[in-house]
């Protein structure tokens, strides 16, 4: 990637760089981790695989300035044996619909925020979420591309006073020596960027254990 053009990404072109990233450990998650815990301690996979599905989902909605509904989680991974295709077609529906001119424009969502950041509040989850997943499943994941983390360092800078307030993001955490960018971005949000679920080994995304 030509490191001169960090910045002057659209969201939708960031959300595509996520979601090649994110959809291989979606569909590497094994039916046996499902109720395996997470980084984000108030999810297991099952659940952080559904609150995904809403995120990517009702974003949807608010590329097009449409009215959002972040109410009761649908149960996307009891309901459908394909939702790993499933997140993949969304994810590309994602993509689409931040990549609509006029998308980033204006404000949107219920607190008329500015378009780009809400964006970056998806692209925030795609990022982040995927690597609870990846993590909690014992899935290698490499970050994300320096232009999603350099527009994710100015998301959360944004975001992090009233998101700590509201319990999304916890205290930011040591990030330990030698940290990558994405491993610093990680320990903003509250995340141990070496968390490790016990007895886990690792593995490349995309293999699904029989």
């Amino acid at each position: 990637m030509d490191t001169n053009a960090v910045g002057t990404h659209g969201i939708g072109e960031l959300l595509a760089l996520a979601s090649e990233r994110a959809v291989p450990v979606v569909r590497g998650i094994p039916d046996a981790a499902l109720a395996a815990p997470t980084p984000c301690a108030e999810y297991d996979v099952r659940a952080l695989v559904d609150h995904l599905f809403q995120v990517i989902v009702q974003f949807q909605r608010l590329a097009a300035k449409e009215a959002s509904d972040f109410g009761a989680t649908a149960g996307v991974v009891a309901e459908d044996p394909g939702w790993r295709e499933r997140f993949a077609r969304e994810a590309d529906r994602l993509v689409a619909a931040w990549s609509a001119p006029g998308a980033e424009e204006g404000t949107t969502g219920g607190m008329d925020m500015p378009a780009r950041l809400v964006g970056s509040m998806a692209l925030l989850d795609l990022a982040v979420h995927v690597w609870d997943l990846a993590r909690a499943t014992g899935q290698d994941f490499p970050g994300a591309d320096e232009a999603v983390v350099t527009e994710l360092a100015g998301a959360v800078g944004q975001l992090a006073p009233t998101a700590r307030k509201m319990g999304v993001f916890g205290e930011p955490v040591p990030e330990g020596a030698g940290a990558s960018a994405f491993e610093r971005l990680l320990a903003r949000t509250g995340r141990d960027p070496h968390w490790e679920q016990p007895d886990v080994g690792r593995r490349s995304p995309g293999m699904v254990e029989p």
